[in-house]
């Protein structure tokens, strides 16, 4: 679980700059769920965008392969994004139109061939998908 927080930790950070080449994203996370966030960020950065605040992560494992001594880690979480939008860089200004709010979010973690659990992918459904 520490390595799922630790990505949304690390990808609150980057994201107050935009920094979508931040070393920070590839310390908990990898693969697709890597490049979803850094294309996030990249696209944020070149709309000049940046995000303040910080989500809240309410995670829970919800399976563990294999039983005994897994290497892959199921992760649900109701986050909440109501205090992390986004706003314009050159004034300040809020961007979102949306308010954020609480999302269901499911992640994979596994153990990676350093022995460093990593998220792999992760999907975040729209405001409102969980109560």
């Amino acid at each position: 679980m520490r390595s799922y927080v630790g990505m949304w930790q690390n990808m609150t950070e980057a994201a107050t700059t935009s920094d979508w080449q931040s070393p920070l994203l590839s310390q908990y996370a990898t693969g697709d769920a890597l490049s979803a966030i850094s294309r996030g960020m990249y696209a944020d950065s070149v709309n000049g965008l940046i995000t303040k605040g910080a989500p809240k992560n309410y995670p829970q494992v919800t399976s563990v392969d294999p039983a005994v001594d897994p290497v892959t880690v199921m992760i649900g979480d109701c986050g909440d994004s109501t205090g992390w939008l986004k706003y314009r860089k050159a004034d300040g200004q809020l961007s979102d139109d949306k308010p954020g709010g609480r999302q269901a979010i499911t992640a994979e973690v596994k153990k990676q061939a350093d022995g460093v659990w990593r998220v792999t992918r992760f999907a975040v459904r729209g405001v409102g998908s969980c109560s």
